[in-house]
């Protein structure tokens, strides 16, 4: 079953272009490695999502994975990112969305509106995202920029410092409470996304710094790729204590796919059933209700379950869902409607 589509919170497929593991021509023809192309989100009713512009760090260690997979791990955060360096990156990134487009194989949304169109056609939805806010200098200027670029959703910060605040670790087992609050750019930053009309993606930001967003800003709490910290003690996922903060301002969780954020033992191995997400689910729903829960998938960024793989599975998902007793309503909210309501109430449509 590919209907209805699902609409998710965050994936780095622009990122597998921008680092030469696909092309534009692999995404519109399918190819064959990586979590999403053309072909394969119309095999399994991936309808699109957020699509991140991510720079990552210089340094990425090989033996990583290993370290995750450890019965506890504490990686380093990585150093913060050269403003120019990022603000390159970046702007190719927009370059890659723009190629995208005119492929064929996705519709930039800058809209409500244009989402649920886009949904019913055959091109994927894509809203731009940035990922870590590296980009952007300590006046601001570049927001304004990137927002008539395109740009409706922003995280100020990946799992690492910027000069705006800080992001967590991975580790495990541990909270999200690490280090300060924002910084007095970084209030700034929410300021004017609040202004434009930009969404602030908390998935990645600390919990001090998360309490003053929430003391900020004047847009619902989203965070769109973070788990339930309740059944995976891990510094990426949210305690009850922030699942409330997000459920009082409206706002919305996008379940993250990425194994170490979902298994209770925090490991990032595949081998474990759909049960584990259907706690997640279960405990969220219980927080912040019906309307306040959706996928954000990290897609193209993690190691997901292997009865997902790809969004060709998500078929799985779905009969998953059907079989924990999810009807039409809610499988209708959860694939897709609970995004657009957030987003609806975000850029103030």
């Amino acid at each position: 079953m590919t209907s209805p589509p699902f609409f998710d919170g965050h994936n780095d497929t622009v990122l597998k272009i921008l680092m030469g593991k696909a092309s534009v021509a692999d995404i519109v023809q399918g190819y064959g490695a990586g979590h999403i192309d053309l072909p394969r989100a119309r095999a399994g009713g991936f309808g699109g999502g957020f699509f991140a512009i991510f720079t990552p760090s210089p340094s990425n260690p090989s033996d990583r994975m290993e370290q995750l997979n450890q019965d506890e791990y504490d990686l380093p955060l990585p150093p913060m990112l050269d403003h120019a360096d990022a603000l390159a990156f970046v702007k190719r990134g927009f370059e890659t969305f723009n190629d995208l487009e005119s492929a064929g194989a996705i519709t930039i949304c800058r809209s409500v509106g244009e989402i649920a169109l886009a949904l019913k056609g055959e091109r994927m939805a894509a809203i731009i995202h940035i990922e870590g806010a590296e980009a952007i200098g300590p006046d601001l200027d570049e927001l304004e920029e990137f927002y008539t670029l395109g740009l409706r959703s922003l995280g100020p910060v990946w799992s690492r410092p910027t000069i705006f605040g800080e992001g967590v670790p991975f580790r495990y087992p541990s909270t999200g409470d690490i280090g300060g609050g924002l910084t007095d750019a970084g209030k700034r930053l929410v300021r004017e996304c609040n202004r434009l009309g930009i969404m602030i993606d908390l998935s990645h930001l600390n919990e001090k710094g998360m309490d003053d967003v929430a003391a900020l800003s004047d847009a619902p709490l989203v965070a769109t790729h973070s788990n339930a910290y309740a059944i995976c003690p891990h510094a990426r996922n949210l305690t009850d204590r922030q699942l409330q903060q997000i459920a009082d301002s409206d706002g919305m969780v996008g379940i993250n796919l990425a194994s170490g954020f979902l298994r209770p033992d925090g490991k990032m191995k595949s081998d474990f059933p759909l049960d584990v997400l259907l706690r997640h689910l279960d405990h969220l729903v219980k927080i912040l209700g019906e309307d306040r829960v959706g996928l954000g998938t990290d897609f193209d960024g993690a190691l997901v379950p292997k009865d997902i793989k790809d969004c060709a599975g998500l078929p799985n998902l779905r009969a998953a869902l059907a079989d924990h007793g999810v009807g039409d309503a809610l499988m209708t909210k959860f694939t897709h409607g609970n995004w657009l309501r957030v987003l609806r109430k975000t850029w103030g449509e």
